[in-house]
C-alpha cells in the first residue's frame, strides 16, 4: 500500500500562483511515478501532469507553460507549481502514484490515490 497526502490547496486570484506537495508514504516509493490529476465541478478527472523516478516529465496541453511537477525522492514528495492561474484551474487536485509504471501508463492505471485538496482560482 501507498499512502498519499496532498497539502497546499486554497484560493487564489486569477493570475496567482499555487504549489501542491503530495507526501507519499508506505511500501517502497522507489521507482515510482507520480502524477496530479484535477476534477472540476461536473466533469470527469482528467490528466494534469506526470513524473518518473527519473524525472521525466509529461503534461496535459492545458497546463503546458504554466505548471511544472517536480519530486524529492529523499523526501518521497512530489510538488505542482502553478503559475498564471485562471478560474478554468478551478478544481480539487489529485495526487497519484503507480509502483513501476510510467510517464504514459500513469495516464491510464493509477493504483493509488489521494484524498485531493481544493484549489480555487476567483476572477
Amino acid at each position: 500500500q501507498v499512502q498519499l497526502v496532498e497539502s497546499g490547496g486554497g484560493l487564489v486570484q486569477a493570475g496567482g500562483s499555487l504549489r501542491l506537495s503530495c507526501a507519499a508514504s508506505g511500501r517502497p516509493v522507489s521507482n515510482i511515478a507520480m502524477a496530479w490529476f484535477r476534477r472540476s465541478s461536473g466533469k470527469e478527472r482528467e490528466f494534469v501532469a506526470a513524473i518518473s523516478w527519473g524525472g521525466s516529465t509529461d503534461y496535459a496541453d492545458s497546463v503546458k507553460g504554466r505548471f511544472t511537477i517536480s519530486r524529492d525522492n529523499a523526501k518521497n514528495t512530489v510538488y505542482l507549481q502553478m503559475n498564471s492561474l485562471n478560474p478554468e484551474d478551478t478544481a480539487v487536485y489529485y495526487c497519484a502514484a503507480h509502483p513501476s509504471g510510467t510517464i504514459q501508463s500513469i495516464r491510464t492505471r493509477v493504483p493509488y490515490w489521494g484524498q485531493g485538496t481544493q484549489v480555487t482560482v476567483s476572477s
